[in-house]
């Protein structure tokens, strides 16, 4: 019985040991994950195709009026000022913001189908932040250029200058680079499992968060709320810019003056407030409110509308961007 019994002991003490080598191993596994499966634009196979189609329709107007921007400016000679060198960087990060993540949701739609690499998601994570961290920055960089042509014209071209343009353009694009870098290495190096769902149709860090079982997700949370501080002091300095030029714009005695420097100043506001306002919301909005899909109305509003809206939004009061334009374009058909 004795010979019994340590053998059943041994026997134990052995499984034991086994499960304890086993079961970090499970861990490992668990949070392995090859691919996500993103949130489903629509349930029947009309709307998925119905989203196709809109989802197409304004990709084209996003290529088509951001492409013409930059066209316009890069050739026009008379549009080589700090404003439209601005606005030419600000069409960069619209086209690279809607190409990062439009044509996976169009995929998914056309294909019926909700899933994405493990890598292929880590690359979204990175170009999208990558460009609307930019965005936010030549926005409020953008700000700054029409505070100075309003408030301090005479020291514009000190201030101003084609060197400090180029030094300001490479900052923000730098910056963002290591930011969107810094965000995407924090977030893939959790450990996930919870799932592979994500309620977005597209890769958004808040929602890769939801699916970690460490602690250290509270390190990513800090790092997203320093972002927000982040765009809500850009937010605050874009609106002390623009009280400053609307007091210096009302006392301009001139109507003409007055209507050319609203004409200016508008389009970059109204950009401001489509694009740092929904993102705002989306991050600051209470809980009690949040649904999912409100999340995907929001998310739409700023990751797919403003690329295809900015170019028009520019356009309609800025003459000598519409000259240019209609320069370009007639150019090319005449040549054809």
């Amino acid at each position: 019985m004795a010979q019994v019994w340590l053998k059943a002991s041994s026997a134990d003490l052995s499984l034991s040991f086994l499960h304890e080598q086993v079961q970090p191993q499970q861990m490992s596994n668990s949070s392995s994950i090859s691919h996500f499966l993103l949130l489903a634009l629509a349930d029947t196979r009309q709307l998925q195709l119905l989203h196709f189609c809109l989802l197409l329709g304004i990709s084209l107007a996003a290529l088509l009026g951001n492409g013409l921007i930059i066209s316009a400016v890069a050739c026009g000679q008379h549009l080589h000022t700090p404003m439209f060198f601005f606005l030419l960087n600000l069409a960069l990060t619209d086209l690279g913001s809607i190409c990062t993540t439009v044509p996976k949701a169009m995929h998914n739609s056309l294909w019926d189908t909700s899933t994405i690499s493990y890598t292929g998601c880590a690359a979204q994570v990175f170009f999208f932040i990558f460009f609307v961290s930019a965005e936010l920055s030549l926005l409020t960089i953008m700000s700054y250029d029409r505070y100075v042509s309003i408030c301090k014209p005479l020291r514009y071209g000190t201030l101003l200058g084609s060197r400090a343009c180029a030094h300001m353009a490479a900052a923000a694009w730098a910056s963002a680079f290591l930011y969107s870098l810094l965000h995407t290495t924090n977030t893939f190096c959790l450990p996930l499992c919870h799932g592979n769902a994500l309620g977005q149709f597209y890769c958004e860090v808040p929602q890769i968060l939801k699916l970690s079982c460490s602690n250290s997700y509270l390190r990513e949370l800090g790092l997203i709320a320093i972002s927000a501080s982040f765009a809500l002091g850009c937010f605050m300095f874009i609106v002390f810019s623009y009280v400053q030029i609307f007091r210096a714009v009302l006392r301009i005695s001139s109507e003409q003056g007055r209507h050319k420097a609203f004409s200016t100043c508008l389009p970059h506001l109204a950009v401001v407030s489509l694009f740092v306002g929904t993102i705002i919301f989306s991050y600051l909005k209470p809980p009690s409110i949040s649904s999912p899909s409100l999340d995907l109305a929001v998310s739409v509003l700023y990751s797919v509308v403003p690329p295809a809206l900015n170019p028009l939004i520019y356009s309609l009061r800025n003459q000598e961007l519409k000259a240019a334009v209609w320069r370009l374009m007639t150019g090319c058909f005449q040549e054809h």
